[in-house]
Order: structure tokens, then C-alpha cells, then sequence
């Protein structure tokens, strides 16, 4: 994924790794393509190596010098190919750690399990928030039909895991 990620954001311009990172952060895709910061960097390096990316300048800010990536042709055509096998994959998997410890839920106090549950779904309706002010912001820049589509798509699995934790918290 964070190839992906990282190739797609200098097909934009060549840029350096922190400011990628920053892109990435403040767009929130960290949290929902879960990348973290290490992650970034370690595909710069690696892609660099293969010869997906080059450095195109390098620039020093006070005693660090900084190297300013671009997408080589190698690089696009692997861009392209990560895309291609993207579109395959099923939009969401239906396995679930939180389902599979569901199967052993008596092994502790019905009141944590309860308290637990409600923790959870407390965390899933903040980030259902989160969701809808990301595609209000997102929506005032300009967001494409097929980003309207995702976002709905994942507003409604959010919204079907709240009912879903309700359900659980009911029946206990």
C-alpha cells in the first residue's frame, strides 16, 4: 500500500519524503490505508534502489540535506500495475478479529465485556464523525463521484458495525 501511495503522490511532482508524509497526514490516509510514517520512508529508499524513483534534486535545509524525489518511467508502469491489481481485490474482507473473539466473549466478565463493547462502539461512532467531516472538508475542495462513493461506502460500514455492536451489547 504504501507504494502505491507514495508513487501515486509524485506522479502529482517531485517532492521529499516529510513533505509526502505531511500530505499523507493531513489527508488522513494514514489512518485509513493504515501507513505509518516509517513505512513511507522505507518505500522511498526501496524504490529508489529499484529504480522506481530518482532523485531529482536535493535540497539542505539548515545541516540536513534533503532529497527531493520523482517517479521514474519503471516507477509509473509499477504505479499502474498496483492500480490494475487494486481494482481485483474485494472492497472489504469479512474476517473479523473482533468477530473471532467474539466466539470466546464468556471467558470474561460479562461487565467488562459490556464495559469493552461499549468502548468500542463509543470509538466507532467518533471515527463515523471523523468520516463525515472528511467528506464535508473534502466535499468543499471538490470530491470526484467515485470519492463520494467511497466515502459513503465507508460511512455505511461504520454505520452497519455500530448497529452490529449494539446487537452484541444487547444480547449480553
Amino acid at each position: 500500500m504504501a507504494n502505491l501511495i507514495v508513487l501515486a503522490l509524485l506522479r502529482q511532482r517531485p517532492m521529499h519524503g516529510y513533505e509526502i508524509q505531511q500530505i499523507i497526514q493531513t489527508s488522513r490516509m494514514d489512518v485509513w490505508a493504515n501507513l505509518l510514517s516509517g513505512s513511507i520512508y522505507y518505500a522511498l529508499n526501496k524504490m529508489e534502489q529499484d529504480g522506481l524513483l530518482r532523485t531529482d534534486s536535493e535540497e539542505r535545509t539548515g545541516a540536513r540535506l534533503r532529497k527531493i524525489y520523482a517517479i521514474t518511467e519503471q516507477g509509473e508502469e509499477l504505479f499502474q500495475q498496483l492500480v490494475r491489481e487494486t481494482l481485483t481485490l474485494t472492497p472489504h474482507s469479512v474476517k473479523s478479529d473482533f468477530v473471532l473473539g467474539l466466539n470466546w466473549i464468556d471467558a470474561i466478565p460479562k461487565e467488562e465485556a459490556l464495559d469493552l463493547l461499549n468502548r468500542n462502539l463509543r470509538q466507532v461512532e467518533a471515527t463515523l464523525l471523523l468520516w463525515h467531516e472528511g467528506k464535508e472538508i473534502k466535499g468543499l475542495y471538490g470530491l470526484s463521484p467515485i470519492g463520494e462513493a467511497s466515502f459513503d461506502n465507508a460511512i455505511a460500514l461504520l454505520e452497519q458495525d455500530i448497529t452490529f455492536i449494539k446487537r452484541i451489547i444487547e444480547l449480553l
